[in-house]
């Protein structure tokens, strides 16, 4: 790790941090994308050729090009690009050469492929002893089910999290948002950072296995904490919460959670009885009768002619509700606009693209990406195997004609 100059109040947190990437899709490069936001260096290690296969995904920024998507871009965002076949006999020795000079390590390759290239956490750690590893999988490095594909779609089905979200419905659904993925790099970003707190205060390095299964189990709030010390799975659509329709739009109001949000939507129904009304006197009652509630709550709802009107009268008895957006309305939000929440980064053929931006702030300002996602597959191979590791101008022609890298002329 490169120490930053101390003097220095405006330098990022991760400054003076090499990641060397080796992740694709989506969990693993959130992950790194979080770390290069901080000031990280990120070396993005992609195919020969086609490179990471979500470059061709929706949607494209770049007519006449197939792999400039929105999706790639914005999870690459300030990283290094370099190609490399690890395929090849001569890639293990350029890839510990790579390592001597990174602090961390990420992959999300299928448990088992590092150790077939010579290059899993026991390869590295010869020579690098402090390195921090971090593999993000489906199902975690170890247990019977750790070779198994794993998409985020999967993952919802088999973590019990497809069943809950029926919330009643026979059939179940596919669940638009890849919560396994971001989960996943999230937890990931979080351990990796406190592994580099620990080796800067011990000088040990780290093996950090996150599994997305176990991130989207540990991501439910009731359920599994209650299942797991005797309680029945309720089955039904989420008690305490409420999605209502008010001419052309939708109100979500919540009703549980708060000590006082009961006594507070008795005062505003304007139905003092129902305070010592035995069905809804406490938590569980309210629970058990959950359906005459909500029938109550529809009815006070029916009332108003507009969301916006929900909304002020809810806020005003501090009780909380939020109009259902669609997403052409949230990327026009004030709100998110005063966050800057969707930077501009630089793009070879658009000149500008908006991407989102790390869900954080730090000293009181937004976490931008620092540079552009890498345009062409291995278009910083050169200049990374020149600075970083010193290679010559020779050495790098000899490994481009041998077909262990790709470089951009």
């Amino acid at each position: 790790m490169t120490k930053p100059s101390p003097d220095s109040a405006e330098q990022p947190l991760l400054a003076g941090v090499t990641v060397l990437d080796f992740t694709r899709v989506l969990a693993g490069p959130y992950c790194t994308r979080l770390l290069c936001d901080l000031g990280a260096r990120v070396i993005k290690v992609e195919r020969p050729g086609e490179g990471d296969e979500v470059r061709y995904t929706a949607y494209q920024l770049e007519p006449g090009r197939a792999d400039q998507s929105s999706y790639f871009v914005r999870l690459n965002a300030g990283k290094q690009g370099i190609a490399i076949d690890l395929a090849h006999p001569q890639a293990r020795d350029l890839v510990l050469d790579l390592v001597r000079s990174a602090d961390v390590v990420v992959e999300n390759f299928t448990p088992g492929v590092m150790a077939r290239y010579g290059l899993d956490y026991a390869a590295l750690c010869e020579v690098r002893p402090d390195l921090v590893y971090c593999s993000i999988s489906g199902f975690g490095q170890t247990g019977p089910l750790s070779s198994m594909q794993a998409y985020a779609h999967l993952i919802n089905a088999i973590s019990g999290l497809m069943d809950l979200e029926r919330g009643g419905e026979p059939n179940p659904r596919v669940s638009y948002l890849q919560s396994a993925d971001v989960l996943a790099g999230g937890q990931a970003f979080g351990a990796i950072c406190a592994a580099l707190l620990r080796r800067a205060r011990t000088g040990r390095g780290a093996q950090l296995d996150v599994s997305m299964l176990e991130c989207l189990i540990a991501a439910d709030d009731i359920t599994f904490n209650a299942l797991l010390n005797g309680a029945v799975v309720e089955r039904q659509p989420r008690i305490g919460m409420l999605v209502h329709r008010i001419g052309e739009g939708y109100v979500a109001m919540q009703t549980a959670g708060a000590p006082h949000l009961w006594s507070r939507i008795v005062a505003v129904l304007g139905r003092p009885e129902l305070k010592d009304d035995a069905r809804f006197a406490t938590p569980a009652a309210r629970r058990a009768n959950w359906g005459a509630l909500t029938k109550i709550l529809r009815e006070w709802l029916d009332a108003f002619q507009s969301v916006e009107e929900v909304v002020t009268t809810l806020s005003k008895a501090r009780i909380p509700s939020a109009p259902m957006l669609a997403p052409e309305a949230v990327v026009l939000h004030p709100h998110l606009a005063a966050r800057a929440a969707f930077p501009e980064i630089t793009h070879a053929a658009r000149g500008k693209v908006r991407v989102t931006a790390a869900p954080f702030q730090v000293d009181g300002r937004p976490v931008h990406p620092g540079g552009p996602a890498p345009y062409h597959v291995g278009e910083r191979t050169r200049a990374v195997l020149s600075e970083v590791l010193g290679y010559s101008a020779q050495r790098i022609e000899a490994l481009r004609d041998a077909g262990v890298i790709a470089v951009v002329d």
